[in-house]
């Protein structure tokens, strides 16, 4: 049922039968796009006849396009400030005639960016929404109608840390509104159709593996994941690895594979955002670390073996899927959030996990 049919004890909600077109807000990595997904689906459900825009950057839009709930996604492109002083004024100010042009009822405004703030002022949509940032002064709260005290609680997923948000304006998510969505596409699903064509590969016929991040001290040492595919190819089962193009991933990818004496099937640097999405949607298994493919995994359905070391698990685990998290019992320090112990780039919590700890896992989403 719409929320403008319901009772709201929010003193200052938002009468949402007069929002006709919102803009949302999130300026961050990949993995943080898309666990922000739902709320445009809850904006959809919830507000009739609504219009939901995203902007984000423009190398993680596609965490986004396809989204049944998303009329346009507009992006900021990192890459503008190559441009000179000009150049970029110039892609600047065609976003803003843009933005304007959508003539916005609601802004929210997801992350501690200060561009956000801006754009609700320039904008100057009816309502705007915004975290409350300690030692943000004057400019920053009054670029907002609505304050949403900013999720610091370790327990509490970013899934509905994003939602609360649209909790603070008197939308309250139903239960089955909060899943993470992602649509690969027919191009990225015929892609991947003609690669596990040529590996000999059904659809539903072999584990994922992506086994880097783009942190490195989230990931696990090299030879206990290639440890854990030969284990797993000893149980039968196929294995695809995958690695973004950086030259770090792939060298990560042909180390484990140095290490196998059978290499796994590998689409190493060579896959699209959304090829990777489709890939995962037709795998049985998903195994991985805190890293975006992780949270892909989670958006397009796919049962997933999450390795955690610093960050927290609570927080930004596998989020609506049958799902493992493996991590450390033996340290009490984690979830310390530091990149390796003492700034070392290794985490011990990540080291200290076992291969028979991770398969375990691993088995016990692979039974029938």
């Amino acid at each position: 049922m719409p929320a403008m049919d319901t009772f709201n004890p929010l003193p200052d909600a938002v009468p949402v039968g007069e929002i006709g077109r919102v803009l949302v807000i999130k300026l961050r990595h990949h993995g943080d796009v898309l666990v922000s997904s739902p709320v445009f689906s809850v904006l959809k459900q919830q507000v009739p006849g609504v219009e939901v825009d995203a902007l984000v950057y423009a190398d993680t839009a596609e965490m986004l396009t396809f989204h049944p709930a998303i009329s346009a996604v507009h992006t900021i492109d990192r890459q503008w400030k190559k441009l000179g002083v000009w150049g970029q004024a110039r892609a600047e100010l065609a976003l803003l005639s843009t933005l304007k042009a959508r003539h916005y009822d609601l802004i929210i405004h997801l992350t501690e960016h200060w561009r956000g703030a801006w754009l609700c002022r320039l904008l100057k949509p009816r309502w705007a929404v915004g975290p409350a940032i300690g030692g943000r002064g004057k400019r920053w709260r009054q670029s907002f109608t609505h304050l949403q005290m900013a999720p610091k609680n370790p327990l509490r997923h970013m899934v509905e840390g994003n939602l609360d948000a649209l909790r603070r304006i008197g939308i309250q998510p139903a239960l089955d509104e909060r899943r993470m969505t992602l649509v690969p596409g027919v191009a990225a699903e015929q892609k991947i159709a003609q690669h596990l064509l040529g590996f000999g590969l059904p659809a539903g016929g072999f584990i994922h593996i992506h086994p880097a991040s783009r942190w490195f001290f989230k990931c696990w040492p090299v030879e206990k994941m290639a440890g854990l595919i030969e284990r797993l190819q000893a149980e039968g089962h196929a294995v695809v690895l995958t690695a973004a193009p950086s030259g770090d991933e792939k060298a990560m990818l042909a180390a484990i594979q140095s290490r196998l004496s059978c290499p796994a099937f590998s689409l190493s640097g060579v896959l699209s955002l959304k090829e990777l999405a489709a890939l995962t949607k037709v795998s049985r298994l998903f195994i991985g670390v805190d890293s975006a493919p992780m949270h892909i995994a989670a958006a397009v359905g796919t049962p997933t073996v999450a390795l955690f070391g610093p960050s927290g698990d609570r927080q930004w685990g596998p989020w609506g899927v049958p799902n493992r998290v493996v991590s450390s019992t033996r340290h009490s320090c984690r979830p310390c959030g530091i990149d390796g112990c003492g700034g070392g780039k290794v985490s011990d919590c990540l080291v200290s996990l076992t291969v028979d700890e991770v398969l375990a896992a691993a088995l016990e989403l692979l039974a029938p």
